[in-house]
Formats: C-alpha cells, sequence, structure tokens
C-alpha cells in the first residue's frame, strides 16, 4: 500500500498576526477555492475577531478579488484603507494625504505600507471594474506616496498603460 502525503500549504501573513486569527485566516485560504462560501464565513470570522488587523483586509480583499466580487472587493479595500491611517495617525483620504505629504512617512511602519499596498489594490480594482479614469488617478497619487514603489504599483502602471492603448 503506498501513502500519499500532502504538503500542507500556508499563506504567510504577518509575523504579529495573532495565532487564533492567522488559523482561522489559514483555514479560510485552504477553503477559498474548493468552498468559497465556507472560506468568505472564516475570513468575515477573522475579521470580526479582530478588526484592527490589516491582515484580516488583505485577506478577504483578495479573496473577493479571486471570486470576480470586484464591488465587495473595493469595499474592503475602502475599510482596509481607513482602518490603516486610523493606526497610522494620517489621513485617509489619499487626496488630502498626498496634499500633506512632507508629514508623513509611509515607509516607516506596518499601517502606512498596508496603505500603499492596499491602495494599489484599490488602482488594480478599478482598473478591472472597466473604470480606468478613476485607476489612473489613483495610480497618480501612489506615485506621489510611493516614489520608491515598495507597494509594486508600476506592475499596475504597466497594465493600466496597456488598457488605454
Amino acid at each position: 500500500m503506498s501513502s500519499i502525503s500532502f504538503i500542507e500549504d500556508r499563506v504567510l501573513f504577518s509575523p504579529n498576526l495573532p495565532t487564533e486569527v492567522n488559523n482561522i485566516l489559514q483555514a479560510a485560504v485552504a477553503a477559498s477555492s474548493i468552498k468559497p462560501k465556507e472560506a468568505e464565513a472564516l475570513f468575515l470570522q477573522a475579521q470580526t475577531m479582530d478588526h484592527e488587523c490589516l491582515q484580516t483586509y488583505f485577506a478577504l480583499y483578495k479573496f473577493y478579488f479571486y471570486q470576480k466580487r470586484l464591488v465587495e472587493a473595493e469595499q474592503v479595500v475602502l475599510a482596509g484603507l481607513e482602518e490603516a491611517a486610523r493606526q497610522g495617525g494620517f489621513p485617509n483620504d489619499f487626496r488630502a494625504l498626498v496634499e500633506s505629504l512632507p508629514s508623513w512617512n509611509l515607509y516607516a511602519n506596518e499601517s502606512g505600507l498596508f496603505y500603499l499596498y492596499t491602495l494599489k489594490a484599490l488602482a488594480f480594482i478599478r482598473l478591472r471594474q472597466g473604470f480606468s479614469l478613476d485607476a489612473e488617478f489613483v495610480l497618480s497619487i501612489l506615485r506621489q506616496l510611493d516614489p520608491k514603489d515598495l507597494s509594486g504599483a508600476s506592475v499596475i502602471m504597466d497594465l493600466a498603460a496597456g488598457v488605454n492603448e
């Protein structure tokens, strides 16, 4: 009799993620392709358990995005941006953030970096929704907020440029 071993796929979230939240997110990720309703319930449970945990927003908006539920993905992205700004003590409105940019170092902590990465997700979602002008606007803001491109927004910028051609 031969045995089959399965390699457990785990997603590496932030090292500061509470163990219980991480366990729920891992179960949600594992269920996402085979039991999407169960996965969604688990993602939501993790977020309810710790609504300040930015990784729960990330996991949930990625789930909705891959499920092609772009409206829900965008709602979670906006909520994640709000929570990251609250935690970082900077303005949530990215237009206002650009105007006061010298006051903020978004590279200084996890909430600032999460904000940049999630703003990139917003641009990508809007691009996928067919709102290329909105996506371009968000990307223009990202160019100013993230001049080092730590969020990887240049990939979305290239994609947007291809769409506009």
